[in-house]
């Protein structure tokens, strides 16, 4: 069985989680092994809380996973929420100076204290953060892993701060590690490194790659999280790929610079969130009738409004289909992984520039910032690159019919200014010239052929796109459909199903619109059990499947509480599918505890933590409770009491029980 381990770093914004994650993945990834992490982390610079997971493994690791083998832990409040996850096996790494309860560990899990004070003292000053550094330095050794590798990519990442710095944290790691050689046995991971270097990369870095292989010449943008770093990505390496990157005032400025640069003949590209998605519809509306090529990334949130900026989910996939008013052609992708971001950014340029039409690629903040490795032999700069009809000289007769009327749907296109090729792009409805017929030029015979001549593209688009293929055994007892970032997790869920007796097949899908329905129903109509699992409330991609192939899925598993899915999760709720059981909606005792940090933060100044949790009576409140004790963080004295509703989740009490 192939080596695999999960470590989690938990602490606040501003503890250095994504340095130390940074390094760890990096050395992992030098060492041949596979790498996936999820970072959770909160609207913050400073204080809050933030929780970092990487899973490592021999063979390819597609999701977080659910487990958790090393936990560093860089403050009090990581230690209490988190320490009870380890698994047995597994251990805790702190600073000394934390308080470790041993009541909290779980039992066959070991506490691994650090003098980190100590450890440095040698350093000269150094900045409460490097903590993290020391920390990881006892990790590699607890881990089995390569602590030289690690010390060069530290002094690669501080080369530009001088050797001072560069001797400090690397000095700093080698002391947790010598530390921990002396103090602490490895733990029982054995590796097999190829050390074949592997590139560690996000979603978002391979979109705004793949948009410059493919000969994008303008991105525009506004900062709006989770797309972000497709602009800063973009912005970073603008004179080395030749991408001209625009911060525009607003996403309706931002649209359409890209719609007016595709219909001048250049290859754009914009990106935002929902909240930006919502301004541009209108427009890519306008693209969808002058027949302008533009690529729109919208990475999904949650929602709705302003939502959750730092989580996940894929709640819009509805807004995708009703992207602006009217019938339009359009195309909507939504690659599975970072790899596939690469190649779903490519395509999505050939199709928009071929069928001279808006194409909306459809990512989420798990698929765009987390930090995954890759085959560097599976992504090829030479990449195909297909733009579509052109006509570059006057036929003759000073007459271009920019929107002449095709068996395909496409009509000839020319850039703007072309001598003899003068036309008009109206946002209204017109004629072959782009001759307005919604005035007192009011034609319906020319309406009707016109947009049925727009939507003939979607027939040949869908003949373009492959079509979706079951995964798995054919004969299973359920089939697990799912799109966009889920694929990881359902593959992993299905694998783990079949452990524990259930085959499971599996149908993603990829191209949402056209869709490929006729295949779809083929496919479903011989399946025993159809479950849909997405991240979204609605069970969008459910609603979906029942309008374009008649089929209603036997069940839907959605998860929208901001964090992704993840393999045990689906994997439960199959099994209670599968047994008839009915989705418990109450408030469980985790949820309570977490509802309970949320109160001590914003009312009781985060001098109090959850102790013990217990169901209580139904009393006065009208619904059964949970009532948490809080204590003191430091004494542990008995602050008071909670009383959330397991129904609701509503605040009924606040019992204070001490100064």
């Amino acid at each position: 069985m192939a080596t695999e381990i999960t470590v989690g770093i938990a602490g606040a914004a501003g503890d250095g989680l994504d340095r130390v994650g940074d390094t760890l993945a990096r050395a992992a990834a030098r060492l041949g092994l596979s790498v996936f992490t999820y970072n959770s982390y909160q609207s913050l610079i400073r204080g809050g809380h933030t929780w970092l997971r990487l899973r490592i493994g021999e063979k390819k690791v597609t999701n977080h996973g659910d487990r958790l083998d090393v936990l560093i832990v860089l403050n009090q409040d990581s230690i209490e929420r988190h320490v009870p996850e380890v698994a047995p096996g597994g251990a805790v790494l702190f600073n000394s100076k934390l308080d470790c309860d041993p009541d909290l560990l779980p039992k066959g899990v070991r506490a691994v204290p650090l003098p980190v004070a100590d450890l440095t003292k040698d350093l000269g000053r150094l900045p409460p953060v490097m903590q993290n550094t020391a920390a990881l330095g006892a990790l590699l050794h607890l881990a089995g892993l390569d602590v030289e590798v690690a010390a060069e990519i530290l002094h690669e990442t501080f080369r530009h701060k001088g050797e001072e710095v560069i001797r400090q944290n690397v000095g700093t790691l080698r002391a947790g590690y010598d530390h921990a050689v002396k103090t602490e046995k490895p733990l029982d991971f054995k590796w097999k490194f190829s050390r074949k270097r592997r590139p560690v990369v996000t979603g978002n870095q391979m979109i705004a790659l793949g948009a410059a292989a493919a000969g994008c010449k303008l991105y525009s943008a506004y900062p709006m999280s989770p797309a972000s770093s497709i602009l800063h990505w973009l912005a970073a390496h603008s004179e080395k790929t030749g991408v001209v990157v625009k911060q525009a005032e607003d996403e309706l400025a931002v649209v359409n610079m890209a719609i007016g640069a595709g219909h001048a003949g250049v290859r754009a590209m914009c990106a935002t969130s929902g909240g930006g998605f919502a301004l541009m519809t209108e427009a890519i509306g306008m693209a969808g009738m002058i027949e302008a090529p533009v690529v729109v990334v919208n990475v999904m949130r949650g929602g709705p409004s302003t939502g959750l900026p730092t989580k996940t989910e894929q709640g819009d996939l509805n807004q995708a289909f009703g992207a602006s008013q009217g019938d339009f052609p359009r195309v909507i992708v939504a690659p599975r992984d970072a790899e596939d971001c690469y190649e779903a950014t490519v395509e999505a340029f050939n199709i928009a520039e071929e069928f001279q039409l808006p194409v909306i690629l459809l990512s989420d903040l798990y698929l765009a910032e987390h930090r995954s490795t890759i085959d560097a032999d599976s992504v090829s700069h030479d990449v195909r690159i297909e733009r579509g009809e052109w006509v570059t000289k006057d036929a003759g007769n000073g007459r271009f019919r920019r929107f002449r009327l095709t068996k395909s749907g496409i009509s000839p296109r020319a850039r703007p200014g072309t001598p003899g090729l003068m036309f008009v792009a109206g946002t209204d409805e017109h004629d072959e010239r782009g001759i307005l017929v919604s005035d007192e030029h009011t034609n319906a015979a020319i309406r009707r052929k016109m947009q049925e001549k727009r939507m003939r593209k979607m027939d040949e688009v869908l003949k373009r796109l492959p079509a979706p293929k079951l995964e798995g055994p054919a004969k299973a007892k359920v089939t697990l459909v799912g799109w966009g970032s889920t694929h990881g997790v359902l593959e992993e869920a299905a694998a783990l199903l079949a452990d524990e007796g259930i085959a499971a097949n599996r149908l993603h899908l990829k191209y949402l619109y056209p869709f490929h329905g006729r295949k779809v129903r083929d496919i479903l109509s011989k399946c025993k059990r159809t479950i849909v699992v997405e991240a979204n409330y609605a069970g969008q991609l459910a609603r979906h499947l029942r309008a374009e192939t008649g089929i209603e899925p036997r069940h839907v598993v959605t998860r929208y509480d901001g964090e992704p899915l993840d393999p045990g999760y689906v994997v439960q709720r199959v099994k209670d599918c599968v047994a008839g059981r009915k989705q418990d909606l109450k408030v469980q005792k985790a949820e309570a505890r977490e509802m309970a940090y949320h109160y001590i933060r914003i009312h009781l100044h985060d001098e109090a933590r959850p102790a013990r949790v217990t169901k209580g009576a139904k009393g006065d409140h009208g619904e059964p409770v949970f009532e948490v004790d809080l204590v003191s963080r430091k004494g542990k004295e008995p602050r008071g009491r909670l009383v959330i509703g397991r129904e609701t989740g509503a605040i009924h009490a606040y019992e204070e029980q001490g100064a």
